[in-house]
């Protein structure tokens, strides 16, 4: 028999759970049980993947020590990675034992939490310890509370060795099919893996850049692409070549794309292009949305920055002759 001990608590030497869970610990390693253990505080970074550890397992004691609410981050963390990478036939057949030592209020709502938390997991329940400890020491060396460890211990041993029958529950069933966790299934190989990836973050840190490194790669393919040709082939499709004499550049600046388009119409020619040209007449800036919504025939230059959505600097009187140069039709 192999039974595993998730401890929730911050390992202070004033916290009594500490005191059950080694009393508990003797009197199962002396039924030749075995007993590992489990403080979450000291393995923070891993909890996510000790829903690994509940594969042998054939009971576990979920200890928490309430110091103001609840049962504590580190013990919700783990029942969170429980709920997403566990698997789940196997948890139907772990019992669980809840001990919860409080020295303020709130240790019979901490008990149902977990109670509750792993019937929700489809897990059995065993009989737990629930107790207020007003004075360390005197709980501590109190032989009667000690003998009661020790039987409520051995109740465990008995209830996980028998495996009694019990009625079936509708709380596991009906709450497990209408709080589905993901719509993603994953085999019980797959969620353990996953869960070790969730917990590494060195593993995390290159994920993020990797992903910032293709967004990059594929904001250039988009500007340099066919986004960016749709852009240039507007422009030549819709030009009003000027009647006077005129040169006029105009440079585009997409903050959103870093990229710039550069605007050159000189009497009835006409160059645009993606790049960067010096002393240009007027700079523009605003987003490639505004620059599609422009081409596209839904705004114009000079609404466009009526609006807000473009600034400018240099010769305004240029700019507005820009939308005489081109005539975008509506899409």
């Amino acid at each position: 028999m192999k039974i595993n001990i998730y401890y929730g608590g911050r390992g202070l030497i004033a916290d009594s759970t500490l005191y059950v869970l080694t009393r508990m610990t003797e009197v199962l390693e002396e039924l030749r049980v075995e007993v590992s253990r489990y403080n979450l505080f000291e393995c923070k970074k891993e909890i996510a993947s000790l829903s690994g550890t509940l594969k042998d397992a054939d009971g576990v004691i979920l200890a928490a020590n309430v110091e103001w609410f609840g049962i504590g981050g580190y013990l919700q963390t783990f029942l969170d990675s429980c709920w997403l990478y566990a698997d789940k036939s196997k948890l139907s057949k772990i019992y669980m034992m809840p001990v919860v030592i409080s020295h303020t209020y709130g240790e019979r709502e901490a008990n149902e939490t977990l109670k509750r938390s792993w019937e929700l997991l489809g897990g059995m329940l065993c009989p737990g310890i629930c107790a207020f400890v007003a004075n360390q020491a005197e709980f501590e060396t109190n032989p009667d509370y000690s003998k009661l460890i020790e039987k409520r211990t051995e109740d465990l041993y008995r209830t996980i060795n028998q495996k009694p029958v019990r009625f079936p529950s509708s709380t596991a069933q009906i709450l497990s099919r209408s709080m589905e966790p993901s719509s993603m299934k994953l085999t019980p190989q797959e969620g353990e893996i996953l869960s070790k990836y969730v917990s590494d973050d060195a593993f995390v840190q290159r994920q993020r850049q990797d992903l910032d490194e293709l967004q990059k790669l594929y904001s250039d393919i988009m500007d340099n692409g066919e986004a960016g040709q749709e852009f240039l082939k507007n422009f030549k499709d819709n030009f009003n070549p000027p009647t006077e004499n005129i040169r006029a550049v105009l440079l585009i600046k997409m903050t959103d794309t870093e990229k710039s388009l550069v605007v050159d119409v000189s009497n009835e020619r006409l160059k645009v292009y993606y790049g960067d040209c010096e002393n240009p007449d007027v700079v523009v800036t605003g987003t490639r949305d505004v620059v599609g919504r422009i081409v596209n025939g839904r705004s114009t230059f000079q609404g466009a920055f009526m609006h807000g959505d473009l600034s400018y600097k240099g010769d305004f009187k240029v700019y507005r002759q820009f939308d005489n140069f081109f005539r975008f039709t509506k899409v």
